[in-house]
């Protein structure tokens, strides 16, 4: 068998009456696809359900207190608090319940609980929090709820059941925390109480057991034992001014003893029974007295101070008036022998004399007993000092251990007082959420009533799908045109052939056949029309009838 040669010929540039001829020849199967695409897109358009949506806006209302005078427990910031509650309240639980109370997704609900509660989620939108303008002009911080579904009622009613949710879910968190931070500081102040307690009683362990010994007590044993010493100086003192006194009341006794016995007994060479007179008893008193006092200003001062030299002055003075009287009573007449007068004045002297005695020596008497208080409190005073000096002797003795108990005393006492402080600011922050003056949400703009729905567009929808029905006709056309190789017209004849041509003979058909033909595709064309207007009008009509 012998090869054949093959060639290809390449196809002729087309002009505006080749394209014309081509729509021509292929119009069916442009407008075929075009007029399905247009029946398939209006009919899936509106059989697709209708998607509404539903907002509401929540404002954010700051904290009604001043901060300078309570100051929140809360310090998480209202865009991570919105970002928690949203995970909280979109959670599966949560969701579940809001499915089952409004009964949404009805024809899904063959479907897993899961699958619908994923697919409510992907149908809620909280936005961030944002400063808007209200009406007044004044900026305050929103942001927005919004829920897509086919019922337009059960959106805005899932829309609003959602705000409560935020606004409750708030006041609730932010009370939970509050109240968890004044427990937890409630629990540290707690401890930091019963540590210092125990350090209090270490502290006072430490201090009865050395009491007196310990380093803040320096001071105090210091002006102890100066206080001591200066007692015992005291108390020195008074013993020698009772012994001073003692020796001048002894001489005293002494004096007015040897007077009591010069009268008693008289000296030798004068007359015992010569009576004297008072004038010489009185001068006698003075002469004593005067004694006494120049002993006792001679234990005291030196022979030239001038108080000495007055008194011996009037002691020579009353020696010689005593001299004188006693001249005087020699001169006068002697009583008879035999005869022992009693004078009056010499047994009341005697009685003086002896009642000052007996005086004296009860002072004295009184002085030992002073003396002896004295000598009792200086022996107590020795035994107090000796003891205050083994203190401050003993104080450096546990000085590190005591400054140690000190220091962790005052640091628990700083950690209590401010654990106090933080807890009753604490305190207050959570009186204030209970009273709900703190942050919190409130309604802007309530659940809205979607009017028209946002999905789908219908009208776009349908040109895209007839365009590309179109589009799909136009491809179909020049496919079969491609593959078509007759010659078509005169113009491929003189293209391809390169022959003059120089005539043509038309297609003779049967008319009958045309006709046929003709009528069959206008039955054709107009029995799809009809249908495919009937399936439009239908799913409008199906469309309208279901819509809520």
């Amino acid at each position: 068998m012998q090869p054949q040669d093959t060639f290809g010929i390449s196809r002729r540039a087309m002009d505006v009456e080749d394209y014309i001829d081509i729509l021509r020849r292929h119009k069916g199967w442009i407008l075929g696809p075009a007029f399905l695409a247009l029946v398939a897109s209006v009919v899936g358009v509106y059989l697709w359900p209708d998607t509404y949506v539903s907002s509401a806006v929540i404002k954010v209302v700051p904290q009604q207190v001043p901060e300078n005078f309570v100051q929140s427990n809360v310090n998480q910031l209202m865009t991570d608090r919105i970002s928690s509650m949203a995970e909280s309240i979109l959670s599966r639980g949560v969701l579940t319940t809001v499915i089952q109370t409004y009964g949404l997704y009805p024809h899904d609900r063959n479907q897993p609980m899961e699958d619908l509660v994923e697919k409510m989620r992907r149908s809620i939108s909280v936005g961030s929090v944002q400063s808007v303008t209200n009406m007044s002009g004044r900026a305050i911080s929103a942001f927005q709820i919004t829920f897509s579904y086919e019922n337009r009622y059960l959106a805005m009613k899932v829309v609003s059941d959602l705000v409560s949710r935020f606004i409750d879910q708030n006041l609730r968190e932010r009370n939970s925390v509050s109240v968890q931070t004044t427990q937890f500081l409630k629990d540290e102040m707690d401890a930091a109480r019963r540590r210092l307690d125990v350090l209090d009683g270490q502290l006072a362990q430490f201090r009865m057991k050395n009491q007196g010994h310990l380093p803040d007590e320096m001071q105090a044993n210091l002006q102890q034992l100066g206080a001591l010493q200066a007692r015992m100086t005291s108390l020195n003192e008074a013993e020698s001014r009772i012994s001073q006194e003692k020796l001048l009341l002894e001489t005293q006794i002494r004096v007015y003893r040897d007077q009591l016995n010069s009268i008693q007994n008289p000296k030798e060479g004068q007359d015992s029974d010569a009576p004297k007179s008072e004038k010489v008893a009185e001068l006698d008193r003075q002469i004593a007295g005067l004694e006494n006092s120049l002993t006792i200003l001679r234990e005291r001062y030196k022979e030239s101070h001038p108080d000495v030299q007055h008194t011996e002055a009037l002691l020579k003075l009353a020696h010689t008036k005593r001299d004188a009287a006693l001249k005087e009573e020699a001169m006068a007449p002697k009583p008879a022998p035999g005869s022992r007068p009693v004078n009056p004045a010499i047994v009341r002297e005697i009685r003086q004399l002896e009642a000052n005695i007996t005086q004296i020596e009860s002072q004295v008497q009184a002085k030992n007993m002073e003396s002896e208080v004295y000598q009792k409190e200086l022996k107590e005073l020795n035994n107090a000092m000796k003891t205050a000096q083994s203190r401050i002797e003993s104080t450096p003795i546990g000085d590190k251990q005591y400054q140690e108990l000190i220091r962790d005393r005052d640091l628990a006492n700083q950690d209590y007082q401010e654990l106090a402080k933080t807890m009753e600011r604490s305190d207050l922050a959570t009186q204030m959420e209970g009273r709900k003056q703190g942050e919190t949400l409130e309604l802007l703009d309530p659940a809205s009533l979607p009017t028209s729905p946002t999905q789908p567009k219908r009208g776009v929808i349908i040109t895209i799908g007839t365009g590309l029905g179109l589009l799909l006709g136009v491809m179909l056309a020049g496919a079969r045109e491609m593959k078509d190789t007759a010659l078509k017209n005169l113009k491929d004849v003189r293209a391809y052939t390169q022959l003059s041509i120089l005539g043509s003979i038309p297609l003779l058909e049967n008319d009958l056949v045309v006709r046929r033909r003709r009528r069959i595709a206008w039955l054709s064309w107009a029995t799809a029309g009809l249908v495919g207007v009937a399936v439009m009008s239908g799913s409008v009509v199906y469309y309208y009838a279901t819509r809520v």
